[in-house]
């Protein structure tokens, strides 16, 4: 039973860390990502479609993406995309691609982006802390039920800690990681 009880919260911590990850690729640090352009949808054809369903997308060098429709003639409806997505980089269009030059991020611009990569972070761990309360909120439960003993309960609560603490440091270190792109000039 309390086996379920870990594995339930290690799932729930696992999307949590999943999640971050990927709020964590949608932002920028100064160098071309094509992952900026996941939640950017073409009008193809009347039905919202996802630009990397209607091109390749590559990054010729380290700040230039360069995005070449496999059909030629969606080619202004991308670049209108991209261009309502309002990700603070102009496309440029000579016919057959599209280049967005990534513009060197400021001092400024590199200390807000670390300020909101910290902040992601915590919000991670405070997700991390309310599973934990559900968790060991279940335990006790488990106990008064007579399901597990007291004993099983002192066991399972350090595991749920140990399990949180290990999640958290993967959280630290992703964060640092992350900050520490956006940093390098």
């Amino acid at each position: 039973m309390r086996n379920q009880v870990h594995e339930t919260l290690n799932q729930k911590m696992d999307k949590t860390f999943n999640v971050l990850k990927e709020e964590l690729n949608h932002i920028r640090a100064g160098r071309a990502n094509p992952m900026i352009l996941d939640k950017v949808r073409v009008d193809y054809y009347g039905s919202e479609t996802p630009i990397k369903q209607l091109a390749s997308i590559s990054v010729p060098e380290p700040r230039i993406l360069q995005i070449q429709p496999y059909d030629t003639s969606i080619l202004r409806e991308i670049e209108k995309a991209i261009q309502i997505a309002d990700l603070g980089i102009n496309p440029s269009n000579d016919g057959k691609v599209i280049r967005m030059v990534i513009p060197m991020l400021t001092e400024e611009r590199r200390k807000d982006l670390t300020k909101a990569v910290k902040k992601l972070g915590e919000d991670a761990k405070v997700a991390l802390r309310n599973e934990r309360r559900d968790a060991l909120e279940h335990l006790k439960k488990m106990e008064k039920a007579k399901e597990i003993s007291e004993d099983d309960l002192a066991s399972a609560e350090k595991e749920v800690q140990k399990m949180i603490d290990e999640h958290v440091l993967l959280i630290d270190q992703v964060v640092a990681k992350k900050s520490e792109e956006i940093m390098e000039v």
